[in-house]
């Protein structure tokens, strides 16, 4: 039963990404522009997420468990070192540079196959290298 929920959110996350254009590099690359040809729209997608984000998390809180009755598990980690400041660089350049961040680059596949060669095989084999340092 957790997987259907997973695949509705999936499916919905992706649906909502496509249809705000975060999956087009040059719509990314407009917002990112804010000395040039600013495109502010990816601002209010954003805006629109929190309003929907922020009172899930305050109900999320409240009730201490998922509708599937699964216990939540909040992070215990609050302190800033070195792994979340690199992987906060590296994130921020790459959707700088390329205008792909990692959600909206899963749909590449289906949206641009010959651009994910490019992108997702890279970012997957880099997830997996950064676990494997993880694990070391």
């Amino acid at each position: 039963m957790n997987f259907v929920f997973a695949l509705i959110a999936g499916v919905m996350f992706g649906f909502g990404l496509a249809l705000s254009q975060m999956i087009d590099p040059a719509k990314v690359i407009g917002f990112l522009d804010v000395a040039g040809n600013w495109d502010p729209s990816l601002a209010f997608v954003m805006g629109g997420a929190l309003l929907i984000t922020i009172p899930g998390f305050f109900i999320s809180k409240r009730l201490g468990k998922s509708i599937t009755g699964q216990k939540f598990q909040w992070p215990t980690k609050s302190d800033i070192d070195r792994p979340l400041v690199v992987g906060a660089v590296l994130f921020g350049l790459g959707w700088g540079l390329v205008g792909y961040c990692p959600g909206p680059a899963m749909l590449l596949p289906i949206f641009n196959p010959a651009e994910a060669m490019w992108f997702v095989i890279p970012m997957l084999v880099g997830l997996w290298f950064a676990n494997k340092l993880k694990q070391a």
